[in-house]
């Protein structure tokens, strides 16, 4: 069983983590299956994240998103 959080890991693969814990998870890195399959998930969400292009509303929910706007604002008035 791994001592790294989910946490830790994250922060490892953005090079975050200070230099004992660094050593620490690559030292079990090394012979911990279980911990390079966790770490090889975050990395490919990472990569999917940051290689996809921005999400954005379709047209038709920016529409209704304005009508709602509208109607509101002349419930106010």
């Amino acid at each position: 069983m791994s001592e790294f959080t989910p946490e830790d890991l994250i922060l490892y693969l953005y090079g975050e983590t200070e230099e004992t814990l660094t050593a620490r998870i690559k030292e079990a890195l090394e012979s911990d299956w279980a911990l390079r399959e966790k770490l090889s998930v975050l990395k490919t969400s990472r990569d999917r994240l940051h290689s996809s292009e921005p999400l954005s509303p379709s047209p038709a929910t920016l529409e209704r998103l304005m009508a709602y706007a509208r109607e509101k604002a002349k419930i106010n008035q």
